[in-house]
């Protein structure tokens, strides 16, 4: 079992890796694999051309593309942002918008949790705008034993945040533990859901 852990702070070894450096404590406590991937601070956003649709990769050819070429490999995700006026980093909401379209649904049923590291506030906020990725992509959230934040200017700020770190370090284990729930169940032959014909449906009619 592997899980890939995605740093969208611009500071490669700053506050947010320091939270999910502490994520991969717990997964290693429960014998999961990890890596950290850290994003360019040039990610793109989506430009809606739908390429992805068509040939299964993005047209923009960048670490998107790297981590859809590998996405089998992994059976879980941890997104980790910084938090701007209450919302996370542009290039990981971009990295993640461009993702999430082009994978045509090879996520759905893999555990996902989101992590924010802020000074002072608009942690939640950022949460929520981060879990809405999984929850609209069929893949179970997995919990902690309180919300997913770190608090600090500096990582040796976050260190002391005695709190936030035990809080990663208890996601890091409760991913674990339901990658082997998961894991326990194909063996026992439960399988995933069998899904319905897709129901698209707007608010605009012509009758």
């Amino acid at each position: 079992m592997k899980v890939l852990l995605v740093n969208g702070s611009p500071h490669k070894n700053g506050c947010t890796y320091t939270a999910l450096c502490e994520v991969a404590k717990g997964l290693e406590s429960e014998g999961v694999e990890h890596e950290i991937l850290h994003l360019d601070n040039d990610t793109p956003g989506c430009n809606a051309c739908r390429f992805c649709k068509k040939k299964g990769k993005c047209s923009i050819d960048d670490v998107v593309n790297d981590a859809l070429e590998r996405l089998d490999e992994f059976d879980g995700f941890v997104f980790g942002s910084p938090v701007y006026y209450a919302g996370p980093a542009g290039q990981l909401t971009s990295f993640m918008d461009r993702l999430f379209f082009a994978s045509a649904g090879r996520m759905a049923y893999k555990p996902a949790a989101a992590v924010v590291s802020c000074r002072r506030g608009g942690s939640t906020a950022s949460l929520d705008r981060l879990n809405k990725y999984f929850t609209i992509s069929n893949m179970p959230v997995v919990p902690s034993q309180y919300w997913n934040q770190v608090h600090g200017n500096t990582p040796e700020e976050v260190v002391k945040d005695l709190e936030g770190m035990q809080i990663m370090r208890t996601l890091g284990r409760n991913m674990g533990w339901m990658l082997k729930c998961i894991e326990a169940g194909k063996k026992a032959g439960v399988s995933v859901p069998v899904p319905e014909e897709h129901a698209w449906t707007n608010f605009i009619r012509s009758d």
